[in-house]
C-alpha cells in the first residue's frame, strides 16, 4: 500500500514539475516549502481553507486569515536491537498550520520537519521569523 501511495505522489509530482510555477500575483501572500531535516521525502500543499488543491507545489493566498494543510512523507531511521539499524519506516501526515495575518506582496516559508515519529510544520515570514505553528497533526500508520 506504502509503495503505491509513493508511487502516485511520484506521478503527480511528476506531472507539476512539467509545468512552470504560476507568476506571484503582487496581491497574493505566496507561500514556499522546505524540509530542512534528513529523511523528509515530499512536503506538498493538500488543501487550502479545507479546499483541495490541483498544484501541490506552493500556496498563493489572498490577504488576511487562512488554514493551510500540508502533505508530509518522511523515513523514520530506527534502530534495532543490540544496536542494529533496521530498514527505515516511511511515516505519511497532514499537518495544519493557520495564520491570521497573510499580507499581500509577501512571501512566507512553510517548512515541516520530524524528530523520529513526530512531525512539526513552522510558518515563517520573509524576516524569517516564526508566525505559526502546526495547530493539528494527523498521520497514517
Amino acid at each position: 500500500m506504502r509503495l503505491y501511495l509513493l508511487t502516485m505522489a511520484a506521478i503527480a509530482m511528476g506531472g507539476c514539475a512539467t509545468s512552470p510555477l504560476p507568476s506571484v500575483d503582487p496581491a497574493m501572500a505566496w507561500v514556499d516549502f522546505a524540509t530542512p531535516t534528513p529523511g523528509g521525502k515530499v512536503l506538498m500543499a493538500e488543501k487550502l481553507d479545507g479546499q483541495r488543491l490541483r498544484d501541490g507545489r506552493f500556496f498563493q493566498v489572498s490577504p488576511g486569515s487562512h488554514e493551510l494543510e500540508v502533505r508530509f512523507d518522511f523515513e523514520v531511521f530506527g534502530g534495532g536491537g543490540f544496536g542494529v539499524l533496521t530498514e527505515p519506516q516511511e511515516r505519511l501526515c497532514y499537518l495544519s498550520v493557520r495564520y491570521d495575518h497573510f499580507e499581500a506582496g509577501q512571501r512566507y516559508r512553510l517548512e515541516a520537519r520530524n524528530l523520529a515519529f513526530a512531525p512539526s510544520a513552522r510558518l515563517y515570514d520573509a524576516k524569517r521569523e516564526i508566525v505559526a505553528e502546526d495547530r493539528q497533526v494527523r498521520c497514517i500508520p
